[in-house]
């Protein structure tokens, strides 16, 4: 065996491959999920409550849609707002349908507020390793008749909070809703307390939050559905927003 054979044998071959160029590997840039915009708004008075969606449905710079309710409503007195991914909001819509539908033929009567809230959140929950990809508000009112508003994250933690907003708006509507319904950092004398706004009044700041932000964010816009929950039941309102 020559000398120079010797030595090749007995190179490492790992060595060999370790000196190799090295390429990244990428997925492509593929992810299940896609944002398809929109605001959602939930406020809570003393004896009812207030939630609301724009309509748009977008992917990027294209409108897919001008008239897709971001609200569906629950129980007679419960709404949910949902925006985010439509496939995902339309699946989950679907699952706590099916369950609420389920808790009334089981117990011959609908759930309470509460009660969906925390279904909702252990739906959410239930998905926490493949989560639903929706920025959720429910609103509505108890069995006391008292207004109530929840607040979730992606996998189901909630709290119960007067006024809320989520969305692609949220960081334009949320510091309105902080001035002019919670108050914060203000003290000037003659503030209306939030319990006693009354529905008038949050209707009208509900509606001035969906042109204010239709005017910043383009995802947000056509029209705004807006439900007044009361103990009589839910009142539907509609208006323009901007077209372009």
């Amino acid at each position: 065996m020559s000398l120079a054979s010797t030595a090749f044998d007995q190179t490492p071959q790992q060595n060999f491959f370790q000196s190799a160029p090295k390429e990244a590997h990428s997925s492509g840039g593929w992810s299940p999920y896609v944002n398809n915009g929109g605001t959602v708004i939930g406020v809570s008075g003393k004896d009812f409550a207030i939630v609301g969606g724009d309509t748009r449905i977008s992917v990027g710079y294209s409108i897919s849609t001008r008239t897709q309710t971001k609200l569906y409503r629950l129980t007679s007195k419960c709404v949910l707002a949902t925006s985010g991914m439509l496939a995902d909001t339309i699946a989950l819509q679907k699952v706590l349908r099916h369950k609420l539908t389920m808790y009334v033929h089981q117990n011959g009567r609908e759930l309470s507020t509460p009660g969906v809230a925390q279904l909702l959140a252990n739906t959410l929950y239930s998905r926490r390793f493949f989560p639903f990809y929706t920025f959720n508000v429910l609103a509505g009112v108890d069995n006391e008749g008292n207004g109530v508003c929840y607040s979730y994250d992606a996998v189901g933690s909630f709290e119960r909070v007067a006024y809320s907003s989520s969305g692609s708006g949220n960081e334009l509507v949320q510091p309105l809703l902080d001035s002019q319904i919670g108050w914060k950092n203000q003290k000037r004398e003659g503030l209306i307390p939030r319990d006693e706004l009354t529905k008038e009044n949050l209707v009208g700041l509900v509606k001035d939050a969906f042109t204010s932000a239709g005017e910043r964010d383009i995802h947000t816009g056509d029209f705004a559905d807006i439900c007044i929950i009361t103990p009589e039941g839910i009142e539907t309102l509609k208006f323009e927003l901007k077209f372009d």
